[in-house]
Formats: structure tokens, C-alpha cells, sequence
């Protein structure tokens, strides 16, 4: 049931965490607290909030009672308003600027590309250290004032804003160490570039569902656009060349990369992927969310070494060289197949007779039976069988339970199964 339009952050705030619906609890650990607020307020007694409010989907549309606002919330640090009718930054403002301990705040899907934010009113965000404004549209220029006003923000999230390009300011953000740009249309590498140049601290980018089409930057540009970048996701990027691959090596503090879905890996198999990457990525310890042992770098970078074996030399890459010195050149892994026998061709001896004959082995005693039924001329029930293994110095094994599988006696081609009869 849709919640009604016009309510105001009091009247919501009110209702949510009143008694009725958010017991007061009392005792450690629980969070919660009632602040000392102003005499005169119909509510002073009555609500009891946690330092974490969350106030998603709830039809807000406006702040309320500033001075009702300011006292109930002095203590709050986390504020989740995501999904909510807020287009007017002078609203968001004035909630914000009464919550003094604010430091995460969701502003998620809110249709806040209505209204242009000054820098008046982005100043009341200056304690904000997360900000979430995914799904709200919000512009590079409301970006670009946010990031002016806020002197300590550490995390931005910008997914789903419809972004095709990055406008870059005139100033960087030097505090930044986390941003979320997923699910945009951010396909050219000179966009991504601009990130760099306006967040020099960064140590999280997350790029997943832009489809980047190639990183076309040379090394040492890299390495002075992210200096600290510690995580990037490229998840379902349009990346098709190694060389795209090779190029994450230039940062020089990369330690996680998340590469799963992009073009480039495929043609490869599961395994193929995860360590023909490792191998090409000798610093990262963490791939796809997974952390990369010494054992399994290893591995990865002598399959390398194997799987290029037989490429021409004009087309093996640098790294394979490197490898090459560290380990030797490896010869390719003997195949062998390790899928049991389905069948063997075996001697059948019944009194002076013998018969070469061809069984399966995934058949049972009483399936083999019947299988001979015919050429001994003995029905099934007067049939006596005895397995002889020719490798072995022992004597024959009596084939006595009917529902054994013949592939448990390990039996092989040339062995001999002998069949009496029990009237013998």
C-alpha cells in the first residue's frame, strides 16, 4: 500500500519510533537513547530513538518542525531516508543541519534532480563522512558543490544516475577513499581518468555494470592518477584485450580486482580464468572476492607458463618470460584420464570352451548372468561365476552377490571369468 504524499521527517519520525511501535528497552548494548529536549514538546517523553534512524519509503516529502527535529535528534549519526518524495535540497537541509552528530546519510531515490543545492545549503552537510545518493539523478554540478562543502567525506555513492561522462571541478577531494560509480554508462577510459584526477586519495573504486571498453592510459600516467588504489571492480566491464588486464599492474598499491562477466574471459573455463588472472596480476592477493594463496599463485603461474608453451614467440606475453625465469620452462602436464573403465574385453571359460567377449562393467553378478545365459546354456540360478585377475598371483574370486557392480572387482581387459555349474 503506497504511503500517503506530503508527510513531513517529524511526523514520520514520530510515528515510526513512537512507543507503540518502538519499545523502549532498556539495559547495554541496545542503542537507544532519549535526549533532553526542550519543555513544551507534545513529544518530549514519548519517543525513544536509536542512533541509527531508518525512515526509508515512507512518503517524506518535507523536514517538519525544525526545533522538534533538533531535539530528538542530537544524537543520531546514521540517517536513512532512501526512496522517499524529497526534491528539495532546502528540505534535506533542513533536516540535516539539525542532526549535529550526522555522519552517514541515504539519500537514495529521491527525485533531488528537481532542485539545484547551493552552497548555502550543502554547507548544514559539512560532518557527513558516507553519503548515498544512488538512483537520484543527482548532477556533476550538485556532485561538484557537495564535494566543495564537505571538508571530511570518505565514501560517495553515484550508481544508477544515468551518468555517460564525468564533469571534473576545479578542486579535487583529497579526503575521499571509497566511491561507488556502478550500473552508469561510463564506457570511455578518459571519464574514468577524470575519477583520478578529482579523488587522489582513493583507495575503492567500484566500477561494476559501466561496460569500460578498454583502460588506454600509459603506465606511469596509472600510477599517478591512482596512487593509492587499493580495490577496483570491473565487473561486467567491456575489457577484451589482456593488455587491459596488464595494465592493473601499473597501480602501484592494487591489491583486489573483482573481473568477473567482461568479453575477454569467456572463451576460458572457470578454472582457465581464475588463473591465467592471477598469474598476469603478481600483487593482487584478493580475485573476485576470494583471497589467492601462495600455493594457488603458484600453481596459477606455473599453469601459465604451460598454457603458453606452444603459443608462437611473437604472441606469448612479457609475463610469460618472467615466469619463465622464475620457474623454467615446464613441459606440458601428461594427460591422463582418470575416468573409471566402462568396459573390458574379457576370456569366458565354461568347461572346454573359451569365448573372447566384450561385458560392461557398470552392470551387476545377476546383469552378467543373464548376459551369459545364452552362451553357457545354464539358467541364471544353476550359474556359478569366478573373476580371475591375470596380473594377480592369487586364485580366482567367486563372483557371489548378485547385486555387486562388475567395476568394483577393478576388472581389466584380458581377464578371465569362469562360469560352473552349481549341479556340477
Amino acid at each position: 500500500m503506497d504511503q500517503p504524499s506530503g508527510r513531513s521527517f517529524m511526523q514520520v519520525l514520530c510515528e515510526k519510533y513512537s512507543p507503540e511501535n518502538f519499545p523502549y528497552r532498556r539495559g547495554p548494548g541496545m542503542g537507544v537513547h532519549v535526549p533532553a529536549t526542550p519543555q513544551g514538546s507534545p513529544m518530549k517523553d514519548r519517543l525513544n530513538l536509536p542512533s541509527v534512524l531508518v525512515l526509508n519509503s515512507c512518503g517524506i516529502t518535507c523536514a517538519g518542525d525544525e526545533k522538534e527535529i533538533a531535539a530528538f535528534c542530537a544524537h543520531v549519526s546514521e540517517l536513512d531516508l532512501s526512496d522517499n518524495k524529497l526534491e528539495d535540497w532546502h528540505e534535506v537541509s533542513k533536516i540535516v543541519s539539525n542532526v549535529p552528530q550526522l555522519e552517514f546519510l541515504n539519500l537514495s531515490s529521491n527525485p533531488l534532480n528537481l532542485s539545484v543545492l547551493e552552497r548555502t545549503c550543502a554547507g548544514s552537510f559539512s560532518r557527513v563522512r558516507k553519503l548515498v545518493l544512488n538512483n537520484s539523478k543527482a548532477s556533476w554540478e550538485t556532485v561538484h558543490t557537495i564535494l566543495q562543502e564537505l571538508p571530511d567525506l570518505e565514501e560517495l555513492f553515484l550508481c544508477l544516475n544515468d551518468y555517460e561522462a564525468v564533469s571534473c571541478p576545479s578542486i579535487c577531494c583529497p579526503s575521499l577513499k571509497l566511491l561507488h560509480i556502478t550500473d552508469n554508462n561510463l564506457q570511455d577510459w578518459t571519464e574514468i581518468r577524470k575519477l583520478g584526477v578529482m579523488f587522489p586519495s582513493l583507495d575503492t573504486l567500484v566500477l561494476a555494470n559501466n561496460h569500460l571498453n578498454a583502460i588506454e592510459e600509459p603506465d606511469d600516467s596509472l600510477a599517478r592518477l591512482f596512487p593509492n588504489l587499493r580495490s577496483i571492480s570491473l565487473h561486467k566491464a567491456g575489457l577484451q584485450s589482456w593488455e587491459d588486464i596488464d595494465k592493473l599492474n601499473s597501480f602501484p598499491k592494487l591489491e583486489e580486482v573483482r573481473l568477473l562477466g567482461i568479453p575477454l574471459l569467456q572463451p576460458y573455463t572457470t578454472e582457465e580464468r581464475r588463473k591465467l588472472v592471477i598469474a598476469r596480476l603478481p600483487s593482487v592477493s584478493k580475485l573476485n572476492g576470494s583471497v589467492v594463496t601462495d600455493g594457488e599463485r603458484e600453481d596459477s603461474e606455473r599453469f601459465f607458463i604451460r598454457y603458453h608453451v606452444d603459443v608462437p614467440q611473437e604472441e606469448v606475453p612479457f609475463r610469460y618470460h618472467e615466469l619463465v625465469t622464475k620457474y623454467g620452462k615446464l613441459e606440458p602436464l601428461a594427460e591422463v584420464d582418470l575416468r573409471p573403465q566402462s568396459s573390458a574385453k574379457v576370456e569366458v571359460h565354461f568347461n572346454d570352451q573359451v569365448e573372447e567377449m566384450t561385458i560392461r562393467l557398470d552392470q551387476t553378478v545377476a546383469e552378467l548372468k543373464k548376459q551369459l545365459k545364452t552362451l553357457v546354456q545354464l539358467p541364471t540360478s544353476n550359474m556359478l561365476l569366478y573373476y580371475f585377475d591375470h596380473e594377480t598371483p592369487f586364485g580366482p574370486e567367486e563372483m557371489k552377490y548378485s547385486s555387486r557392480a562388475l567395476h568394483s572387482f577393478g576388472i581389466r581387459d584380458g581377464d578371465k571369468i569362469f562360469v560352473e555349474s552349481k549341479t556340477k
